[in-house]
């Protein structure tokens, strides 16, 4: 129950950031949370695949960037499309992708199945690279917003900062929400069971492989919901969003968040997006800040961040009963 208010009180408070005054509430600022909210969804898609199942994948990027070209494939050029529409072909083609993959990658495991995962993704990124029909190395445009309208009413205007900052939360919220909801379930018992033992589930009757598959479905459908509020936030697509590199950045954000936590997640989303602006905004050389840092995080917090900030609170109790 705590855990649930606490989710509830941060969604709530970042709602309230665009009617915050000015310096925070600018468009720059609702720009940069949906940025950070889209990775956050990309990063839990994938913590559920490497934290809760014990399948570290390093080809999740094929479904984010899958998700974004069908976007831009399906979008009208010269009106908003129906935003319903886009986003059940993107999540169901990303879903299917991950599907068709997955068939073919369960049967390894380990390193195996690292490779693999790697190999199909890179497949992804040269048939969309090397075919004109997606653009190739140049990638698409989305010209115009897509509409989200319910009875002839518009819900949300994805033109402003404001209403599409929102509309990413609320997204956000519904990854937060259904996968703890998967992972209460007992096929999140499973995955667990799985990434404890998967020698003894299956010695229990339990057929791992389709569990497996089940997880890798789902993460790759939540992946594509990413990649379709990244093809419609930038309203461009090139291939290396499908490239290996993605999958690494968000692989990244689940280890320094923390293993097997929603909130790690999170929280690795969060620090990574904005460290990475922050960097930037220093050196062009940013990239050996960033590395520092994760070094530096992974060495001080073998748990993650939401790992560190958990053994702190068990601290303190203990401390206060030495000083008694």
């Amino acid at each position: 129950m705590k855990t649930r208010i606490a989710w509830i009180a941060a969604f709530a408070l970042l709602a309230l950031l665009p009617g915050l005054p000015e310096p925070i509430g600018t468009a720059f600022h609702l720009e940069l949370g949906a940025q950070v909210l889209t990775m956050a969804i990309f990063a839990l898609s994938l913590q559920l695949l490497v934290g809760c199942t014990g399948l570290v994948s390093l080809g999740h990027a094929a479904y984010f960037g899958a998700a974004a070209y069908v976007v831009a494939m399906l979008a009208p050029q010269s009106e908003a499309g129906n935003g319903w529409w886009l986003l059940a072909a993107s999540v169901g083609g990303a879903a299917l992708l991950a599907l068709l993959i997955g068939l073919l990658v369960m049967r390894t495991r380990g390193v195996y199945f690292i490779m693999v995962t790697l190999a199909f993704a890179q497949l992804v990124y040269f048939v969309v690279h090397d075919t004109s029909g997606f653009g190739g190395s140049d990638g698409a445009y989305i010209y115009f917003r897509p509409e989200f309208r319910l009875g002839g009413a518009l819900l949300f205007d994805l033109q402003k900062p404001a209403h599409f900052y929102w509309f990413t939360l609320a997204s956000c919220g519904l990854t937060v929400s259904g996968l703890g909801m998967v992972l209460r379930s007992r096929l999140g018992h499973a995955f667990a069971g799985i990434r404890h033992n998967e020698q003894r589930m299956r010695a229990a009757g339990f057929p791992t492989v389709a569990y497996k598959l089940a997880s890798f479905v789902i993460a790759g459908g939540f992946a594509g919901l990413a990649g379709f509020l990244y093809a419609v936030r930038n309203g461009f697509v090139n291939p290396e969003i499908l490239s290996w590199h993605q999958s690494g950045n968000a692989l990244l954000m689940v280890i320094l968040g923390g293993l097997g936590s929603l909130a790690g997640a999170m929280a690795g989303a969060v620090s990574f997006v904005l460290l990475s602006e922050w960097f930037q905004s220093l050196t062009k050389h940013w990239q050996l800040l960033m590395g520092g840092f994760i070094i530096g995080s992974v060495a001080l917090l073998p748990h993650g961040l939401v790992g560190g900030f958990r053994a702190l609170r068990r601290t303190r109790p203990a401390a206060r009963e030495i000083a008694r």
